[in-house]
């Protein structure tokens, strides 16, 4: 254990067993809590490690249970439903976040009084009992993100105070009943996608007029439910990723309220161009649209959306030039746009992207030179990914600014000249690819700076000189350094020990390295080793 993990573990243990003293001193005369409480302590082996003792069953002044975010594993205590039944002030039960494992049991309808039940984010498996429809005052129904089977009990739809439920990605099939949002006037978040129902997703969600985020399915072909909600004035988050819809977005998308921060339709089979009026949604934060079939030119109208933070628009075909009104999302701090077919260069103000940590340009048929503002964005930490173009010029020297910067891919440009040695500063590279280009000159001896370095890739360009033995770097994993104009002697230690690990084939000059490469053997190139060898040739003939 380390010593972060020993403190952390070392305060949470301490905050725990102030928790039970605490409750001791409450109800110092109440035996039965107190041995339940200590019965619990003793199954936790490393806080926040053990199992679920069914001796919280027995804790009758319980009013909220809250064990989320930890590794409790083992099944549900089938004790726990029985027990649970005794404890009239149970308000609240969360243990999502957790390994628990086995059914949910079947008489967690004795909880009379619960307001919140929060059971997601494990491996629960079996079917949803219908009897937790007598938990009449039930709030919060979690159970999403399990393994989870079968139809909804058609009681669930009774619960008409919920206004959380989720059951998102589970295995969970059927239909929903087209009075779905009558059932639920409070409701605020539902998640149910992710699963395998089938049918229209109900018109009649548009009554619930509270709805804050849907996670939700459709049919194929059918988009029709985007007017209905045009009516969830509070809506927030809509996600219908992965449903593999098949249409057209429609135009009512103009009309979804302008309270909308994320819509996320990505892994569909969404086709056509997308409707100008996308610009209304003027508080999106996110947009997610990768994966889909879209084709025409982004619109211009999309650097309305001021606020947007995230856009990821990959993998469609989408054409024509990069709106430079893109620029006035000054807030982004993630741009993916690769795998389309965007032409034209790109524009000088993405420079101006102050909160960028990743782009991803991509795949797309993009010409012209690299801005120097986008080889200086220090704020970049995830990827700079810029392969796969058309792109030309030199490589600039403002690329010692991305100091934070954790991957950069240039591979397969037009790009040509030297690597600058201001490539150094870039101390946080962990991959670094420039294969396929044009660079010329020497490997820059600045390389030696990027101690963080794994993968290294200069392949396929113009590349001369010697390897440079400060590229024998602890760190390195992986390197490729074929088909340039490499010569002399190939170094021996740390990854080029591997050769499984290093590819320098097409280098003709190169010789030495391991055997398993089979390069030729160096010639003496020592000048002490070259003249003792000389000396030796010359006292032969006096030995006669």
């Amino acid at each position: 254990m380390s010593l972060c993990s020993f403190v952390f573990y070392l305060i949470t243990l301490l905050s725990f067993m102030c928790n039970i003293s605490h409750a001791l001193k409450l109800h110092s005369g109440n035996e039965t809590d107190m041995q339940a409480l200590l019965a619990f302590k003793e199954g936790i082996i490393q806080d926040p490690y053990g199992t679920l003792s069914p001796y919280i069953g027995n804790l009758t002044f319980l009013t909220s249970l809250n064990l989320e975010l930890n590794n409790l594993h083992g099944k549900i205590p089938p004790q726990i439903p029985f027990e649970l039944g005794s404890l009239q002030k149970l308000e609240r039960l969360q243990v999502h976040n957790n390994n628990l494992n086995g059914p949910i049991p079947e008489k967690l309808d004795n909880l009379s009084t619960i307001k919140s039940l929060s059971l997601s984010v494990n491996n629960l498996e079996g079917s949803i009992p219908s009897s937790l429809n007598q938990l009449k005052t039930l709030n919060v129904l979690g159970l999403g993100i399990n393994k989870l089977s079968g139809m909804v009990p058609a009681a669930i739809f009774n619960l008409s105070s919920l206004e959380i439920f989720t059951v998102c990605y589970n295995q969970l099939y059927g239909t929903l009943p087209l009075d779905f949002g009558l059932s639920f006037p409070k409701l605020k978040v539902l998640r149910i996608g992710h699963n395998s129902f089938t049918g229209p997703l109900p018109k009649s969600l548009s009554n619930a007029s509270n709805l804050v985020e849907l996670d939700a399915y459709g049919d194929v072909d059918d988009l029709s439910f985007f007017n209905s909600l045009s009516r969830c004035r509070n809506l927030k988050v809509l996600d219908l990723s992965d449903c593999k819809f098949g249409a057209v977005l429609p135009d009512s998308i103009a009309n979804l309220s302008t309270t909308l921060m994320s819509l996320r339709l990505g892994g569909n089979q969404l086709f056509g161009s997308i409707h100008s009026g996308i610009g209304n949604l003027v508080n999106l934060t996110e947009l997610q649209l990768q994966k889909n079939d879209f084709s025409g030119s982004i619109p211009e109208v999309i650097g309305n959306l001021r606020r947007l933070q995230l856009v990821d628009l990959s993998k469609n075909k989408f054409s024509g030039s990069i709106s430079s009104s893109m620029s006035n999302m000054t807030r982004l701090y993630s741009l993916h746009l690769e795998k389309n077919e965007l032409t034209g260069n790109i524009p000088l103000s993405f420079g101006d992207f102050w909160y960028l940590q990743d782009i991803d340009l991509s795949q797309n048929h993009l010409s012209g030179s690299i801005p120097d503002g986008v080889m200086s964005l220090s704020t970049l930490t995830n990827s700079l990914n810029l392969a796969d173009n058309q792109l030309s010029g030199s490589l600039s020297v403002e690329i010692g600014a991305l100091n934070n910067l954790g991957r950069l891919d240039i591979s397969n440009n037009m790009l040509s000249g030297q690597i600058p040695n201001s490539i150094g500063r870039c101390v946080a590279l962990e991959s670094l690819v420039l294969a396929g280009n044009f660079f010329e000159g020497i490997i820059p001896s600045s390389l030696s700076s990027l101690k963080g370095l794994e993968e290294l890739d200069l392949s396929r360009n113009n590349l001369s000189g010697q390897i440079p033995t400060s590229l024998q770097l602890i760190s390195l994993k992986k390197v490729n350094l074929s088909f340039n104009q490499f010569e002399g002697q190939l170094p021996t230690e740390c990854v080029f020990r591997n050769a499984t690990a290093i590819s320098v084939s097409g280098n003709k000059k190169l010789c030495g390295g391991i055997p398993e490469l089979e390069l030729p053997i160096c010639p003496n190139t020592d000048p002490e080793e070259r003249d003792k060898s000389r000396s030796i040739k010359l006292m032969i003939p006096l030995l006669y």
